[in-house]
């Protein structure tokens, strides 16, 4: 038993031996063959990286080469260019070095002649003399007399000559007379609101009982001076019971001024921070108010495009009147009539109903222009944008400008027949009579003025002097000096032209 163990061991020991023997031997086998086939592969790399590293060298090398050769190029192209400039810059100096020369030739030849010509002109003079005294010699008058006498000669003739020239020109004006009648401009024309403090520019505001009075004045007078301060508005509270008055030129603050006195008086609450809140949220509610006017007016008349500025000013034409019309509608009415009147005359409607609408927007200016109403409404439309036709008919509506289209006269026309109908407008008459007499007063109050006449409704003043008592340059100062006293004693729409008119008659008698 023990010895079939020992054999067994022994033969297990002997096929390991072997088997380990085999497999070293495979393995080492293997392992040289995977050798040799690494070292072949590497071989192959070698030469394919060695032969790809040459063709890029040789790719490389061709585009270095071709990259120079074009540089060679562009630098004998800018060679060539140089010699070709050298050369012209040559050609040109001989050229400046020739005609330098002729000029030079040319000075000296005309200092010759010059000094030839100065001798020719002193024996000229010395000529003339002589010839002078050979006159004087013979005609007994010397060359001062003949002079005067000739003069007076010439006076004679250029005067008869101007009378026929005078002459003609009048009776060409005598033809034209009509026509250009018609061309007259309007120098100043309404954009403000009043015609008088009490008319126009004042709102009266309601209240329950006089005791609100108190309260609205407030302790030392603190809350009416908030008010006056926040709205810009002059608040009179007198004797008139039941009532408080509102003063001012801007109808827009007068609106303001009510919204918010009545805010104020329905809640109760009246001191200075709540008048302050009051006023703002007014403030906002009205700018949103002529915002929204101005809208639903374009809506209701089919105008599209506007810019929102225009709007806003179309809104405000809500709180303007112009002799008691008020201006929004006196806009609307016009735009109807522009547009019925455009199409009878076969012209585009849509366009005259935006000019007839926008005519009268420099009535509404956020600060008081220089210039008559019409052609601020024409800078605020050019500024915004709208056609030339469009801004010559609102400038063009009281002749400021020439007109340029046909939409210039018809909103002229249809302007004229909105303001000019039955019942559209109003003034007290006292206050005009008045007020016309006031500035023939006051031009009557300065020295040599003989007559006075204020026309065109009070816009212009025809001052007439005496010829013997004021001389042409004293009516400029007079005209000036007028001017200047209406415009710090008096209220008056627009502007108010003076003219000065100074003649001097001439009369005898054929028997």
């Amino acid at each position: 038993m023990a010895l079939t163990i020992v054999v067994c061991i022994a033969c297990f020991l002997v096929g390991g031996l072997g088997a380990y023997w085999l497999f070293r031997h495979g393995l080492r086998s293997k392992y040289e063959a995977i050798l040799r086939d690494a070292e072949t592969e590497a071989e192959m790399i070698k030469k394919n990286k060695l032969i790809e590293v040459k063709e890029k060298f040789l790719n490389k090398k061709a585009e270095l080469e071709k990259e120079v050769a074009q540089r060679n190029q562009k630098i004998q192209q800018a060679e060539n260019k140089l010699k070709q400039r050298e050369l012209v810059l040559s050609q040109r100096h001989e050229e400046v070095q020739r005609k330098k020369a002729e000029a030079e030739a040319v000075r000296e030849n005309l200092e010759n002649q010059l000094a030839i010509v100065g001798k020719k002109k002193e024996e000229l003079e010395k000529m003339q003399q002589q010839e002078i005294l050979k006159l004087e010699a013979i005609s007994g008058l010397s060359a001062d007399e003949a002079k005067e006498r000739m003069i007076e000669s010439l006076k004679e003739e250029a005067k008869t000559q101007a009378q026929s020239y005078i002459n003609d020109i009048m009776d060409d004006a005598k033809l034209t007379a009509t026509k250009e009648a018609k061309r007259i401009v309007i120098q100043s024309i309404q954009r403000v609101a009043t015609e008088t403090a009490i008319e126009n520019s004042v709102t009266v505001f309601h209240i329950d009982s006089d005791e609100i009075k108190g309260r609205i004045i407030g302790r030392e007078g603190r809350n009416i001076r908030a008010l006056e301060a926040a709205t810009g508005v002059e608040i009179v509270v007198d004797d008139t019971p039941e009532a408080i008055v509102l003063s001012a030129f801007d109808p827009v603050r007068r609106e303001i001024a009510r919204l918010a006195l009545h805010q104020l008086v329905t809640d109760g609450r009246i001191h200075p921070a709540r008048i302050e809140e009051v006023v703002a949220k007014v403030r906002k509610q009205v700018e949103d108010e002529i915002v929204e006017t101005g809208k639903r007016t374009t809506i209701d008349l089919g105008i599209h495009g506007l810019h929102p500025e225009l709007i806003r000013i179309i809104g405000k034409m809500k709180y303007r009147s112009s002799y008691g019309q008020n201006l929004l509608q006196h806009a609307r009415e016009t735009a109807n009539l522009c547009a019925v009147m455009a199409s009878e005359l076969g012209l585009n409607p849509k366009k005259a109903r935006r000019a007839g609408l926008l005519h009268d927007i420099g009535k509404v200016p956020d600060e008081e222009p220089e210039l008559p109403h019409a052609l601020y409404g024409m800078k605020l439309a050019e500024k915004y944008k709208e056609k030339p036709d469009i801004c010559n008919a609102i400038g063009a509506h009281h002749d400021e400008v020439e007109m340029t289209s046909l939409l210039a006269p018809i909103v002229q026309v249809c302007d004229a027949i909105s303001g000019a109908r039955p019942g559209a407008r109003r003034e007290i008459v006292e206050a005009y009579i008045k007020r016309l007499n006031d500035l023939e007063q006051l031009a009557m109050s300065y020295p040599g003025v003989t007559k006075t006449y204020a026309i065109q409704a009070g816009r212009e003043l025809r001052v007439i002097v005496g010829a013997d008592k004021i001389t042409d340059k004293q009516t400029e100062s007079l005209s000036t000096e007028i001017a200047k006293k209406i415009q710090d004693e008096m209220t008056y729409p627009g502007q108010v032209k003076i003219t000065v008119i100074r003649e001097t008659r001439a009369v005898s008698y054929a028997k």
